[in-house]
């Protein structure tokens, strides 16, 4: 066939010639990786190791390391707040182009999972709780990495919409809002966008776990075309019955279910070797996509624009200017002192937790973006006002001293089971993560880590570690504290996330303490020997109810003389993470109480909300301005200083309901009841479940302002071959340059099945210089009026369409007539 992109032809021939020189064994072993994160290699054929990498929001390589960081581009809410098609497509390329120089063959993303759920514990990796906006931009994401010779991985296919209990829950969900919604985004990346590859998700479906489930063939491979590499995700692949179905390759390596076992079932008939042998083909042909395969070269990975550049812009993209009484932008002339207030303010939350994780060069926060733009015109000063997050912190790298190269980082030397040094390195971070060991490092049985640390205040300093373990800790040759830590339960909590032991120690501002770290590991990863995290560092306590106050009233007196009070609220890494939901809303600590208390100080105050999912916002009608800047990636800083400053738009539009409160949300559950999550709510999810229930969010799907006005004209439907175009001239009618986004509704009256009281058929971004009118032309085929109903099926009569910037900011209806001749049943095959 042809392949989408690059327009390479791969015949079955070509690849079929080269598994008739395999052996059973050796077809068999390229099915499961050879180690954490490579395939297996098979010199004989010409196939070599391909490396698989997390990401999709930056592409980490086969380690974790702060020796070979990686670029920190915005979370998956952040670009898809931006609604442009094309910013996904440029997004997709910078990531191959990071993916080519880490040399990384697939990169495991995007995440197109649906926000069902605002407590989605992974929402922020995700895109949108609309499948049609999730579906084209993980399109162009998929192109945009393609092109440069990368695979995309759509995932986490599917319905893997939480992730409480996540190895074990069994998702109860009809076949109409499984067809409609779930698996709409994978369809149109694998139809329109020809993704190679496609990662099985942990749970189970209508009682059959994903990687044994016939989703795996129908849709995906029969209905859709899919010819790429079905990848588990890691430790998904838990019997020989998923070798029956077209899950292709188990991850990770070498050890797995499959091995000598699928060999022996091969042997004796119980799984024929024709599916053994597509699952090497599709393997090959992912390979020579590649260029992994002799004979065939990956597509050049061409000219890739400046990344560090391209994360500020795409920020920016997709801030959203939720409330704006006219403060926003600011007049860079008239300020000349400038309150900034937060923990997040200096602590930027760029990125949320779990294996989404890169380890960056440097991240710009809020204050540092702040006055790198405004001083020397302006005073920048801050106050914490309130702690956002009580936990343990890898020591901060400058202040830390390697005791033998005097050089700053810290010396760390890897021991066997006999006490003999394997080696010794020296590191620049406190935390050492891999989970791809070495031979070498498989033989680890302890480690030292060194450091000469200066403490930046007179305390009573709690040092200590976090792992599963146990560990000593050394001041000055004295002993302090010797304790062992449990493992954890959820293995992903525990390798991002362990638990920690520290003890109190008496330090003074300024005056370095040798410190030493007698470390043994505990086990981290099932399946990966030798696979290790543990971070040296400090934990911090919540302040005291009166320190607490002191934190709030130094805010307050400094808001008060101030022109404007920025004040940074959001979540971390810890609370929005892979492996466990949230349980709440609410902004950590004492945050709301701050925003109140600013607030009352300063009527111009400006809330930057720091999250990468909804939060409640009790606040929201007593601010000048709120900007949601998600986790924004490593150039956080200088894009919200672009954005407050005037010097860009703030792009975004939300591609979530924000609710007021929990309460409101008309669906929440993510908790499984003996071990199933029912979907009961059918389609009815996001704001069609919003509007179903006829209440009111505080800020509604596609909500979002900008610094200028706009004026949509009345719309049109003109009938296409193929559909419907949405056609309406929009005006900047205001006094800079801008951007809008159009969305498209339709509604279906006196339908004869259930339907969303409206839903999204199409969107478009609009840019203009003042007094410039746009024409925009929305398509909207006909599979955006369809129901599943053993297939897709149009019902003819007149639709209802509306265009306008929100779910609920619309223009007039206009009629799009549907005949029967254009609204045929069209069956699965």
């Amino acid at each position: 066939m042809t392949d989408p992109i690059g327009s390479v032809e791969f015949g079955d021939d070509e690849f079929d010639g080269l598994i008739g020189r395999l052996s059973l064994e050796e077809k068999v072993l390229v099915l499961t990786g050879a180690s954490a994160w490579a395939t297996a290699p098979l010199p004989s054929i010409g196939l070599a190791a391909m490396v698989l990498s997390d990401g999709p929001s930056g592409v980490r390589g086969a380690t974790w390391d702060e020796r070979d960081p990686s670029l920190g581009l915005p979370s998956g809410t952040a670009l898809s707040a931006s609604w442009d098609r094309r910013l996904a497509r440029r997004y997709g390329g910078v990531a191959g182009g990071e993916a080519r120089r880490k040399g990384v063959a697939v990169v495991l993303g995007p995440m197109i999972n649906l926000h069902r759920s605002p407590l989605g514990g992974r929402s922020f990796e995700a895109f949108s709780e609309d499948p049609l906006l999730t579906a084209e931009l993980a399109a162009a994401y998929v192109e945009g990495i393609q092109e440069r010779g990368v695979a995309a991985t759509l995932k986490h296919y599917i319905a893997n919409d939480s992730e409480t209990d996540r190895f074990t829950t069994d998702v109860h969900v009809d076949d109409r809002p499984l067809r409609e919604l779930y698996l709409a985004a994978f369809e149109r990346g694998v139809r329109d966008a020809g993704a190679w590859a496609v990662m099985s998700a942990y749970n189970s479906v209508n009682g059959v776990t994903n990687t044994e489930n016939d989703l795996l063939t129908t849709p995906l491979t029969t209905e859709w075309g899919f010819d790429g590499v079905v990848v588990s995700d890691w430790t998904a692949v838990r019997s020989l019955a998923s070798a029956l179905t077209p899950q292709d390759l188990a991850m990770p390596g070498p050890e797995g279910p499959w091995g000598a076992a699928l060999v022996a079932a091969v042997r004796d008939g119980r799984v024929p070797e024709q599916l053994v042998d597509a699952k090497v083909r599709r393997i090959l042909r992912l390979a020579a996509r590649v260029g992994a395969l002799d004979g065939y070269e990956a597509a050049p990975v061409g000219v890739v624009e400046d990344g560090v550049a391209f994360a500020r812009s795409a920020a920016a993209e997709g801030m959203v200017l939720l409330r704006n009484d006219g403060l926003l932008p600011l007049a860079v002339a008239s300020l000349t002192r400038i309150a900034v207030i937060g923990e997040n303010a200096v602590q930027a939350r760029v990125q949320g937790g779990g294996s989404a994780t890169v380890l960056l060069e440097h991240a710009v926060s809020p204050l540092e973006g702040l006055r790198s733009a405004l001083v020397p015109t302006a005073i920048v000063e801050h106050r914490l006002g309130a702690k956002v997050l009580d936990g343990f912190a890898a020591f901060e790298p400058d202040r830390m001293t390697n005791p033998v190269t005097g050089e700053p980082g810290a010396r760390v030397t890897y021991l066997d089971a006999d006490g003999e040094t394997l080696y010794a390195e020296d590191r620049f971070a406190g935390l050492i993560m891999e989970f791809e060991p070495s031979e070498i490092n498989r033989r680890r049985a302890s480690m030292v880590f060194q450091t000469r640390y200066r403490p930046d205040a007179t305390e009573e300093l709690l040092l200590g570690f976090a792992s599963p373990g146990t560990g000593k800790v050394f001041v000055d040759g004295v002993l302090v504290l010797d304790a062992t830590i449990a493992d954890e339960a959820d293995q992903v909590q525990g390798f991002f996330f362990p638990p920690f032991a520290t003890t109190p120690v008496a330090v003074t501002a300024d005056q370095p303490i040798d410190l030493r770290f007698e470390f043994v590991p505990g086990a981290i990863i099932d399946g990966v020997p030798g696979s290790i995290t543990v971070t040296f560092g400090t934990e911090s306590r919540p302040p005291s109810a009166a320190d607490g106050d002191d934190l709030i009233g130094e805010a307050v007196a400094l808001a008060r003389e101030a022109d404007v009070a920025v004040v940074v609220v959001g979540t971390t890494e810890q609370l929005e993470s892979e492996g466990y939901d949230r349980t709440d809303l609410r902004l950590p600590g004492r945050q709301d109480e701050l925003v109140h208390a600013v607030a009352a100080a300063n009527s111009r105050t400006i809330v930057v909300v720091n999250a990468g999912a909804p939060v409640e916002m009790p606040w929201r009608d007593e601010v000048a301005a709120v900007v949601l800047v998600w986790f924004g990636g490593q150039e956080l800083g200088h894009a919200l200083a672009d954005v407050l400053l005037g010097r860009t738009e703030p792009g975004g539009r939300l591609p979530t309901t924000w609710p007021a409160r929990l309460a409101d949300a008309p669906v929440v559950d993510v908790t499984p009841v003996d071990g199933v999550v029912r979907y009961d709510e059918g389609i009815h999810i996001g704001y069609r479940a919003w509007l179903r229930a006829d209440a009111e969010p505080a800020y509604p799907f596609g909500h979002g302002l900008g610094y200028t006005t706009w004026t949509v004209g009345p719309a049109r439907v003109e009938q296409t071959p193929t559909g419907v175009d949405v056609v309406a001239d929009v005006t900047n009618s205001g006094g800079r340059h801008g951007k809008q986004v159009l969305q498209a509704y339709a509604r279906r009256p006196d339908s004869a099945v259930d339907r969303p009281e409206r839903w999204l058929i199409g969107f478009d971004t609009v840019r203009a210089d003042p007094g410039e009118t746009r024409r925009v032309r929305i398509s909207a085929p006909l599979r955006e009026f369809a129901y599943w109903d053993d297939g897709w099926i149009v019902e003819p009569g007149d639709y209802e369409v509306r265009v306008g910037t929100s779910v609920i900011d619309l223009g007039e209806p206009v009629v799009a007539a549907i005949d029967e001749a254009a609204a045929p049943v069209r069956s699965p095959s």
